[in-house]
């Protein structure tokens, strides 16, 4: 079974807000989260997915989403790398 990682971007006012978790099911997760049902942090908003990564084991997994909710800077990359491949197709 796979483990993910994965950052949830959502806007509020003029500011873009992140959030990093775990899964074993992106796709049901992320409809958690969207339906209020998710983390308490996630509710009332709508949110996507913008980057995942697999893992192949659970310790591996955590390990990794620990790492990612406490690296800011590596959030902000993938939130601007996002941001600009989003502005340059819409």
């Amino acid at each position: 079974m796979n483990h993910y990682v994965y950052l949830l971007l959502t806007k509020s006012s003029n500011t873009y807000i992140s959030y990093v978790g775990y899964t074993n099911n992106l796709v049901k997760r992320l409809k958690k989260h969207n339906s209020s049902k998710g983390a308490k942090f996630t509710k009332g908003r709508k949110w996507r997915i913008i980057y995942s990564k697999s893992y192949h084991n659970k310790l591996t997994a955590l390990k990794e989403e620990y790492k990612l909710k406490k690296n800011y800077k590596k959030r902000k990359i993938i939130k601007e790398k996002y941001l600009l491949k989003y502005e340059n197709t819409t």
